[in-house]
């Protein structure tokens, strides 16, 4: 926030993807904390598999981490951006962590449990409150992507007749799904397994879930993948309860 508040400079990666001080600050700060509590726990970060430091996970829990998930949100000061760490067993996301620091909330799951609590000063004020999917309505809302929508998504919801649809930036669709304030994120553009893995965790945990367009449910750890780089996701859709 020091970063956002200040206003940040900006770099571009190899894929074109913009990167701020914020991204690297806030990713020492989280693989710091997880190496000291976790020391066993092998970590994939974003930045650092942008860097090429990548840990040997194979057979292995480990944790998904993304440090500023929407920097374009975070640098065109909407705050829309969030903080995504996920545990990650057996290719499936069992506990996690979204944090939006400019909307001051959180959201946290692990195993069936997800909560909600809300954040001043970088402490959470109040308890933390259970939350849940809806059940699927006779006219769903959707969640879009803001900066990454695309002609296919526009396409899957005119196809089943979805007229109420909002964008919205980060990891936040799927806690808005979550907490049952829409039904619906059919993603047909382009992830990687940071961007999504903490947000499955919370949608999943809350009653929902996120399948690949095959209808499995969203795998991760995905290495050696044919048809894209390693830790892409395929499209997908996430959605509340059936």
């Amino acid at each position: 926030m020091e970063v956002y508040d200040a206003g940040p400079a900006v770099t571009y990666k190899a894929d074109t993807s913009p990167v701020t001080d914020a991204d690297h600050r806030a990713e020492r700060i989280i693989l710091d904390d997880l190496a000291g509590a976790f020391p066993e726990i092998p970590v994939i970060a974003e930045e650092a598999v942008a860097a090429r430091h990548v840990p040997d996970i194979a057979g292995k829990p480990f944790f998904l981490v993304d440090p500023l998930d929407g920097t374009k949100e975070f640098v065109e000061r909407n705050s829309h951006f969030t903080v995504n760490i996920a545990l990650i067993e057996n290719g499936a996301p069992v506990a996690g962590v979204v944090y939006a620091p400019a909307l001051g909330v959180i959201y946290a799951a692990s195993g069936e449990m997800a909560v909600k609590a809300t954040v001043e000063a970088g402490r959470t004020v109040g308890s933390w409150q259970p939350i849940e999917c809806r059940k699927a309505s006779d006219r769903p809302v959707a969640v879009i992507s803001r900066r990454h929508n695309s002609a296919e998504t526009l396409a899957y919801l005119a196809e089943h007749g979805i007229t109420d649809h909002e964008a919205v930036g980060s990891s936040l669709k799927f806690c808005l799904l979550a907490e049952g304030y829409a039904d619906l994120y059919p993603r047909f553009s382009r992830t990687m397994e940071w961007d999504t893995a903490a947000g499955d965790t919370i949608l999943r945990a809350a009653g929902g879930e996120t399948l690949a367009i095959d209808g499995r449910p969203l795998t991760y750890g995905k290495r050696n993948q044919p048809n894209d780089s390693d830790f892409a996701n395929p499209w997908f859709i996430a959605r509340g309860k059936a």
